[in-house]
């Protein structure tokens, strides 16, 4: 079988009606989880983070409803993990420090984190019978080169091997992972960084003229996040796909938008490179050479299947959404066609990632710019 009829699976039976818990709820992607999961009616959604006053004000975008259960927790606390897993269905796992520089200069803090945290979290999740747990890592866990990278890639081979565990000799449970690339406009991303340079007028700083990336909105974060949790069988690597920019096509694209905005002319806003940070990578690879020979392709994602079958009971990966059952090369940023500087330019504008103000603006100058042309 190389291709099938592609299916929309329905999410409904997975999360109508059920508990769910999401850890680092407050995150750009967990709040926008948040609000994407709702649509789906659960019956309770319990809120697990340490940032405290997000968590607040989290609950009071929503109203405090009595579906969203507040728990100011951290995932590095098994016990706490423990009192507030009972009874649930699913688990969004997105609590992770994230930060390459940060990382490198404070390892054992990201492997607490990022691997024993997520360790906990599973822990918690097998001895309560969780029946899903889906982990969100990161393109940087594909032949990791520091200490953030390393960190996801163990988590991910965690969650595939609890995912072979048994509750009292059944297997009751899909625990699986999935990867993304880079949320343009979440916190800590490249966006806000450079929106803030150009509005004081420059420099903006690039790291390398040749660094490419991988992008999504936060909205496809978490709709593939969602879709990643209800279609697993168990033990897989989804690897979301995703357009690509040149990191200076990026520049040139938010400078083009925001400088009318700020009062600037675009010569006035320089560029200047500063070399790659320890660890950072030109390029991002979501998927390897060696993951090709047991990677499905799906609709808008591949399926990476765990390399030790055997272990997870054979189960059978047939997708609803699936488009064929060979992958012929690694899922790299630096081979694959980037986006232009006018299609990155739209990409912002569509998606309001600059935010709904500035892309009305910058739309409205622009209109008047081929009014007077046509004049």
């Amino acid at each position: 079988m190389n291709r099938t009829q592609i299916q929309t699976p329905d999410f409904a039976s997975v999360y109508k009606g059920k508990i769910i818990l999401i850890t680092g709820s407050v995150g750009t992607v967990g709040s926008e989880l948040l609000k994407q999961i709702l649509e789906y009616d659960p019956a309770q959604v319990r809120l697990v983070d340490n940032y405290e006053s997000g968590l607040f004000m989290q609950m009071q975008a929503h109203g405090n409803g009595a579906k969203l259960i507040p728990v100011l927790g951290d995932v590095r606390d098994l016990g706490k993990l423990q009192s507030v897993m009972e009874s649930v269905d699913v688990v969004f796992h997105l609590a992770a420090y994230k930060h390459v520089c940060l990382s490198e200069s404070n390892p054992f803090d990201s492997v607490r984190t990022n691997v024993i945290g997520t360790q906990n979290v599973l822990k918690a999740a097998l001895s309560a019978k969780v029946g899903r747990v889906l982990y969100t890592s990161s393109d940087k866990a594909v032949n990791p080169t520091n200490v953030m990278g390393t960190s996801k890639l163990l988590a991910e081979r965690v969650v595939t091997a609890a995912n072979a565990q048994c509750h009292n000799g059944n297997r009751n449970h899909i625990f699986s992972s999935t990867r993304f690339g880079n949320v343009l406009g979440s916190n800590g991303s490249v966006v806000p960084v450079f929106a803030e340079q150009i509005r004081h007028g420059g420099p903006v700083t690039v790291t390398d003229i040749r660094m490419t990336r991988f992008v999504m909105t936060v909205e496809e974060a978490a709709r593939l996040v969602i879709k990643g949790a209800a279609i697993a069988f168990g033990g897989e690597v989804f690897v979301t796909k995703m357009p690509v920019v040149h990191i200076l096509d990026l520049a040139r694209a938010m400078i083009e938008v925001l400088v009318p905005v700020y009062g600037y002319r675009p010569k006035d806003v320089s560029i200047d490179y500063i070399g790659a940070r320890p660890g950072e990578k030109l390029y991002e690879e979501l998927m390897s050479d060696e993951e090709t020979a047991r990677a499905l392709e799906l609709q808008d994602m591949f399926a990476v299947l765990p390399a030790l079958r055997n272990h997870n009971g054979m189960r059978t990966y047939n997708y609803p959404c699936m488009v064929s059952d060979k992958v012929d090369k690694p899922y790299i940023s630096r081979d694959e066609k980037t986006m232009s500087i006018d299609e990155i330019t739209d990409f912002l504008l569509a998606n309001n990632i600059l935010g709904k103000e500035i892309t009305s603006t910058y739309t409205h100058d622009k209109e008047l710019r081929l009014k007077t042309l046509a004049v």
